[in-house]
């Protein structure tokens, strides 16, 4: 996509689950996908998150935040936008909140 900075990726590893991103089969059928800080069920095996760590000099790593949901509009600049027209997001007719949003090889 012509992105000229290091991405890094917690494919094929335990990552995502390891911060309640992620979840099995089992847990979403269960109702056991502990989201958000809270078990409850999810639509996907996969959900949004971000997380913040720490090296200090010694490295060690420390965990120091995660934000899930709602807490990540931070980062989707378009909200801020919608949130202040009439409509809003106007999400509730959809399937998902953000079903509206298209990766950039998707548009029409």
């Amino acid at each position: 996509m012509g992105w000229t900075f290091k991405w890094v990726s917690a494919h094929d590893s335990d990552f995502n689950g390891d911060y309640q991103a992620s979840f099995t089969r089992d847990e979403i059928d269960s109702e056991k996908a502990y989201y958000n800080y809270k078990k409850q069920g999810f639509p996907s095996t996969e959900a949004p998150g971000a997380s913040v760590f720490y090296k200090d000099a010694d490295g060690t790593v420390f965990h120091t935040y995660s934000v899930y949901e709602r807490g990540l509009d931070m980062f989707i600049t378009a909200y801020h936008y919608l949130d202040l027209v009439p409509k809003g997001r106007d999400e509730g007719g959809l399937s998902y909140t953000m079903e509206w949003l298209h990766l950039h090889d998707e548009y029409n």
